[in-house]
């Protein structure tokens, strides 16, 4: 926070024009870690995902997108009396914990200047739920060492992902934050534009705000914190009302919290900022908290196993239909690689017209490069990295199709951004027992496949398909829900499977239930 004194001169130097201009550092860091993913986050992943340096990169990657960054330029062209610094925006796709050296040369990018820039603030899209290999609370240390570079007067805003483990020191290194309030997530662009807004007062009026994040004692399961219905609804609803209700009270964030990420700070949390008056802000979020708290049993629900699943849309008739595999979901740390669905899908023989989406085998993808478009092929499918979720599956088929795996996302969430698939082979597997109607995506990256582009990309045209079988969760619904007469998802084994209790957490309190049952 910024003493008295220090805000004073600020604002005289304002008003005599000596800083007409304020000046902001904006960076990126966002990584949602899963600790029981065999899979890590290294350097490369971040580059393969999105890894920008400076403005110019900065524009070409998120100018009118829907994302954090593309906030970021709104407000700058708002706001042309201020000077922007883009330092490193990165950010890869959830899976395991970042090695320590990947994160050092990321923060390279960041933190000598700003030690070395004497800034009015600093903008960081955070995630919340990001992990280091020696560090599982990676967006606190993040944190702590850009508020040393920077020093206490400096104004420090950050948006952060509604699925963050947020530890509530967090609010003592910050002056203002605010987190996603969807999910599917398609509010990126206006949490960041929130953020920077509160920012731009505090540099303008001296506005001070106050946060504190109370938790609510357990780990709730995500494939239940859709904010178009159920409980995490309600929360947001409550959330809004108190932000309705109190003109002084900035933002009341719900974390559902990232069920996957094995940290002291795992669980649900609830964060409130309050324009002055630090106990207002703490009373507020213990109350939001104790909302959570009245709603916890009813985020853990069933689901049904993959063949029941299959059986279930079959038998209902109802065209175009997804079934959905959470366990496997990328946007969860998922690893492309478990064969729990797929198998349960040639087992039902299907005789509609089937696309499974997909497998991460690059590999794979190369030796269908080799064998060429109309080429047969033969091997395994899942089951690459680890047999511990099931054993590979033997195919037969021939390539239908070869890409470079890229496309600019189309769909609410995440709009004109580019995702990177690396790249894919679309197989047949007409020679697999069961696979008759089935096409089946091959990919080099494990990525959210929540956009039509990655069927658009092979030529799909989802009129055309009756079943989609898809590794995915929550944010699958943004786009395809109105193209769909159902989804229906099932559980299966996977790095992100429904059973809390079945992981084996070490850092996490053992107090925060389902843990403690």
């Amino acid at each position: 926070m910024i003493p008295a004194k220090a805000a004073g001169t600020l604002a005289a130097n304002r008003r005599t024009g000596s800083r007409a201009m304020p000046r902001i550092a904006i960076a990126m860091l966002s990584h949602e870690g899963n600790s029981f993913t065999p899979v890590a986050t290294d350097l490369a992943a971040f580059r393969s995902a999105t890894f920008a340096i400076g403005e110019a990169e900065a524009r070409a990657a998120f100018q009118g997108s829907e994302s954090e960054i593309g906030g970021a330029l709104e407000f700058l062209a708002a706001h042309p009396g201020w000077r922007a610094d883009f330092l490193r925006m990165a950010q890869a796709g959830p899976a395991g914990p970042v090695p320590r050296d990947s994160y050092e040369a990321i923060m390279g990018g960041i933190l000598p200047a700003l030690s070395a820039t004497r800034y009015d603030a600093v903008y960081l899209a955070l995630h919340g739920a990001m992990l280091i290999e020696d560090e599982p609370r990676g967006d606190l240390e993040t944190l702590r060492r850009v508020r040393a570079a920077i020093g206490p007067e400096v104004m420090l805003g950050a948006s952060f992902d509604l699925h963050g483990n947020m530890d509530p020191e967090i609010a003592a290194l910050l002056d203002f934050a605010a987190g996603y309030k969807t999910h599917p997530h398609v509010d990126q662009r206006p949490t960041a534009l929130r953020v920077l807004g509160v920012l731009a007062r505090c540099v303008a009026e001296g506005l001070r705000p106050k946060g504190a994040i109370a938790p609510m004692g357990a780990i709730l399961p995500s494939i239940n914190m859709r904010t178009a219905e159920g409980p995490m609804a309600e929360l947001e609803a409550f959330a809004a009302g108190l932000e309705a209700a109190e003109p002084d009270l900035l933002d009341a964030s719900v974390f559902g919290g990232f069920t996957y990420g094995d940290t002291p700070s795992a669980g649900a949390t609830a964060m409130v900022w309050h324009a002055s008056d630090a106990r207002r802000a703490q009373a507020m979020a213990a109350a939001l908290a104790g909302q959570m708290r009245a709603r916890r049993d009813r985020f853990f629900i069933h689901l049904p196993t993959p063949a029941e699943g299959i059986a279930q849309v079959l038998a209902a008739g109802r065209f175009p239909v997804a079934v959905t595999d959470p366990g496997d979901n990328a946007g969860s740390g998922g690893i492309g690689d478990t064969p729990g669905l797929l198998r349960a899908l040639l087992d039902a023989d299907v005789t509609v017209p089937t696309v499974f989406a997909y497998i991460t085998d690059g590999g794979l993808v190369e030796r269908a490069r080799q064998v060429g478009i109309g080429g047969d092929m033969s091997g395994t499918l899942c089951g690459r990295l680890t047999d511990a979720y099931g054993p590979p599956i033997p195919f037969e088929g021939s390539v239908l199709a070869l890409t470079d795996g890229k496309f600019r996302n189309t769909g609410p969430m995440m709009r004109g951004v580019e995702s990177n698939f690396g790249p894919t082979a679309l197989l047949s597997l007409a020679g697999t027992p069961g696979g008759a109607n089935v096409r089946v995506i091959v990919t080099s990256h494990s990525r959210s496949p929540h956009d039509p582009g990655l069927l658009a990309l092979h030529g799909i045209a989802l009129d055309e398909v009756k079943l989609l079988c898809v590794k995915a969760k929550n944010h699958f619904r943004a786009a395809f829900a109105p193209l769909l007469a159902d989804i229906v998802d099932v559980d299966a084994p996977g790095p992100a499977a429904l059973d809390i209790a079945a992981f084996r957490f070490r850092h996490a309190p053992r107090h925060l239930y389902p843990l403690a049952e």
